[in-house]
């Protein structure tokens, strides 16, 4: 949440010449309902299959793809056994340059209540070992733009724009 991973994704997808991929988008426009909306309905574990299920397809897909999974996607065993078989870079920034980036969190659903920023220091403290499963790569993105973050991201992977 906030870290830049569809940015950065489309941006990515751009200079190599892949298909970006915006999980979220993607499971959002295959429910026909924005992912507030799954939540509310369906709830965290349900959408968490949702996203499963999204991966899985998208990363069995033909062709080269840029993937921005949402930051929940590791949560899952399964998931991140497939992301084992990928290439995996995690953006990653300390939770209040997120929460402010991010802004209002009406429409995150894990950071409703009255301490949103304290809900995203939990949530990136309990993901951060399974960021560290799964990163072949992890880039601070706190203080870099987008261009900035696809192009060291291209550098560090010695991929050719």
């Amino acid at each position: 949440m906030g870290a830049g991973k569809s940015t950065v994704g489309v941006r990515l997808a751009e200079l190599t010449g892949r298909r970006a991929v915006d999980l979220d988008a993607h499971i959002a426009e295959r429910a026909g309902r924005s992912i507030p909306e799954i939540f509310a309905a369906e709830g965290e574990s349900a959408f968490r299959r949702r996203e499963r299920d999204a991966l899985a397809a998208v990363l069995s897909g033909v062709g080269d793809v840029v993937v921005a999974a949402g930051g929940g996607a590791v949560l899952d065993p399964e998931s991140r056994v497939r992301l084992a078989d990928a290439t995996v870079v995690w953006l990653d920034a300390p939770a209040d340059v997120l929460i402010d980036r991010i802004g209002d969190t009406a429409s995150r659903p894990l950071l409703a209540g009255d301490d949103p920023l304290g809900a995203l220091a939990r949530t990136l403290d309990e993901r951060r070992p399974l960021y560290d499963e799964v990163a072949d790569l992890r880039i601070d993105v706190a203080t870099r733009t987008p261009d900035e973050v696809a192009s060291r991201i291209l550098v560090q992977l010695g991929v050719a724009a």
